[in-house]
């Protein structure tokens, strides 16, 4: 009991920096409800189909190839390149309008983008993703004259990109839960009017260490330093 006494600031510190790493844990582990079942996608499908203002032809394929990835899910956490390239103006969207309205004639496409990216990140947080890289592409100049994207080869399709995001998702699942969001819903039209995009979901196959680990060791470290600089105190 008097051992509890001495080193209770000790134990209190080694609570809360356990309860930091948990939470740090949870929110970046892809959580115990396993991969997509055929039953679930057909619903998040059904969600994001109503709510995406696409052309009727580009929505099919892409909730095709959508299903497709989620029927195939392994339940691991997935990285999403982003590759952008600006239009000149706003794009006018299907069944979006209304939406953009507010908006056109007042914002560039870089702007409408800007405010997309900034308010989606709180509901991306929230789901356990996260920005890995983001930023605008540094451009080269081309024996043309032009600026390109692309520093070794030109090729219209693989080339003259603007921007550059990679995301990651605890797993296929946040994916889908972002996409079928209601609040997502209303933001999407400021992405789709403004760039054309490769999406692109990447399995890490080399990344930097597990930031659940290093938050994990860095707290750890801590927890010893200030242990150590206490224990110089008493002497």
């Amino acid at each position: 009991m008097a051992a509890m006494k001495k080193h209770r600031f000790e134990v209190i510190l080694a609570l809360v920096f356990v309860g930091a790493f948990l939470a740090l844990w949870m929110w970046l582990t892809p959580g115990t409800r396993g991969a997509l079942t055929r039953a679930e996608v057909d619903v998040y499908i059904r969600r994001i189909e109503a709510a995406a203002p696409m052309p009727a032809a580009e929505k099919a394929e892409a909730m095709a190839r959508l299903r497709a990835w989620g029927e195939a899910d392994d339940g691991a956490p997935v990285h999403m390149l982003n590759l952008m390239r600006y239009y000149p103006k706003l794009q006018p969207l299907p069944g979006a309008t209304a939406r953009l309205t507010s908006v056109e004639g007042t914002m560039s496409p870089i702007e409408a983008n800007a405010y997309y990216e900034e308010q989606v990140l709180p509901i991306l947080e929230r789901l356990g993703g996260y920005p890995v890289v983001g930023g605008n592409a540094v451009g080269v100049r081309g024996s043309d004259g032009q600026r390109h994207s692309n520093l070794m080869v030109y090729d219209r399709d693989a080339d003259d990109w603007d921007r550059v995001l990679v995301v990651r998702y605890p797993s296929r699942r946040a994916f889908f839960e972002l996409l079928a969001n209601p609040e997502y819903a209303e933001l999407m039209p400021y992405k789709l009017a403004a760039l054309k995009v490769a999406l692109v979901p990447v399995r890490a196959q080399a990344e930097v260490p597990d930031p659940r680990w290093i938050a994990g060791l860095g707290l750890l470290a801590l927890f010893f330093g200030v242990g150590w600089l206490r224990a110089l105190r008493r002497r």
